[in-house]
């Protein structure tokens, strides 16, 4: 059994995000912020490879954004690239929003790193399954239910212990790309939720078990 999630009450939690792609995941973060509906400030985000669009949405945030190559790097090398900024920046919690890269944790960020999957993990999960690829899968296997996932991390793909899931209908016409649009609508819920539920000390992680805690508990 591990500890409840503290709570983080004031000021909001601080994030850091991690990204590989456009950004739409941080966009979201970033738009549910700016709107009052998630209390929480990304104080630093880093990126996979260069030229990557969740680059620009940063820096039109203002947000601190570092590029962190993995290639060439011995994994402790690794490791000090991407934490080293998270923890000057001071982030309680590091998300995960399509970072495709196997992520080194150390022991000051277990159970304090988030990632969102989407599918119904452990179904389509694992490495290769990212992007297109899952939903692809799921259309190909014929499941009649799909969704999202979001985890905490641990040093496999996709494997850490599930906080929610948000579940939407396969279609009998669904393309992998009309798939996907139903299941971001589903992400775009659901992180904020999960990122909401650790900074009130709600979730309590007992094995592979997350519970989340009435909030009007003792």
């Amino acid at each position: 059994m591990h500890p409840r999630t503290p709570p983080i009450a004031d000021p909001p939690i601080r994030l850091a995000v991690l990204a590989s792609g456009g950004g739409t995941t941080l966009q979201n973060l970033i738009d549910r912020i700016a709107e009052r509906t998630l209390s929480a400030s990304i104080v630093r985000v880093i990126v996979s490879k260069p030229g990557v669009g969740a680059i620009d949405r940063a820096e039109r945030a203002g947000i601190p954004t570092s590029v962190v190559r993995k290639a060439g790097l011995d994994p402790a090398s690794y490791e000090r690239a991407i934490f080293a900024p998270i923890r000057e920046a001071g982030a309680d919690l590091v998300v995960l929003a399509g970072f495709l890269s196997l992520l080194p944790i150390p022991e000051d960020y277990r159970g304090k790193i988030v990632n969102v999957h989407p599918s119904l993990l452990p179904a389509f999960g694992g490495k290769g399954y990212h992007g297109e690829a899952v939903h692809q899968a799921a259309i190909e296997q014929g499941v009649k239910v799909s969704g999202c996932s979001v985890h905490f991390v641990d040093e496999h793909y996709d494997n850490g212990p599930i906080i929610l899931q948000r579940t939407v209908p396969v279609l009998d016409d669904d393309t992998p790309a009309t798939l996907a649009s139903r299941v971001q609508a589903a992400e775009r819920q659901a992180l904020p939720e999960a990122i909401a539920l650790y900074a009130d000390g709600r979730l309590l992680v007992e094995g592979r078990r997350v519970r989340i805690l009435d909030p009007y508990r003792e």
